[in-house]
């Protein structure tokens, strides 16, 4: 919404404000909300502004040596094996984000927080080792228990219902989930993170990916960034 009257910026004070800014209740110029926007300004996923700003967003320079766990290897084929898997994955991580502890909302340094205290867990499973990494950070830890009740539903779900495993499971898994496919997926995951993520404070746009993915409107959408999915 343009502002018709002559009001200064209520975050610069300097500048003539030139939008309603609802992440700080005022009005402000269009410097300070570029500057300001998801850093010291929680911005909502609704504001038209943020909106428009993520269409043009070039997130920062990502280096192959910047992404963990490479020693995963992934392909096209495996994502779309496990598809159901990432899909409860991600209902889960996008779930957790909206309700985080004390009515607040996580953002996509959070979610990345979790998924690496996962991969970690699900990496030890693989050598033999139960060891559970559990983050410090409260919004990551609500993110990783949330992941943790979504794989137990799937994993009753596919218990009670033998036509769902051949739908959901890929060929070889033997009727159960594996723990190699958990990490695939959470690694996965943790790259799209990786891919979105904006470099600001309070970003979400991974988790606002989330959102259009799960309702179906992200489904073989590119990223923001208009790279292919690091696998």
């Amino acid at each position: 919404m343009k502002i018709a009257v002559s009001t200064p910026c209520k975050l610069c004070e300097k500048k003539r404000a030139r939008r309603s800014c609802p992440g700080c209740d005022g009005e402000i110029c269009a410097s300070c909300c570029g500057a300001e926007r998801e850093n010291s300004i929680d911005c909502p996923s609704s504001c038209d502004y943020l909106r428009e700003a993520r269409i043009h967003e070039v997130p920062p320079p990502l280096k192959m040596e910047d992404i963990p766990h490479q020693d995963v290897k992934l392909s096209e084929d495996f994502i779309r094996s496990n598809e159901a898997l990432v899909y409860t994955l991600g209902l889960a991580v996008k779930e957790a984000m909206a309700n985080a502890p004390g009515n607040s909302t996580a953002v996509d340094a959070d979610a990345f927080e979790a998924l690496e205290a996962m991969v970690q867990s699900y990496k030890a499973l693989g050598s033999g080792l139960i060891y559970e990494a559990r983050s410090p950070n409260p919004y990551a830890a609500a993110i990783q228990e949330k992941i943790r009740e979504g794989l137990e539903a799937l994993r009753t779900a596919l218990g009670n219902d033998p036509q769902l495993e051949k739908m959901v499971l890929p060929a070889g898994a033997a009727g159960h989930l594996r723990d190699s496919d958990i990490l695939g997926s959470l690694v996965f995951l943790q790259r799209l993170e990786i891919q979105y993520n904006n470099g600001r404070r309070r970003g979400r746009a991974f988790r606002d990916f989330l959102n259009g993915y799960i309702t179906g409107s992200a489904i073989g959408s590119a990223p923001a960034q208009e790279s292919p999915v690091i696998l």
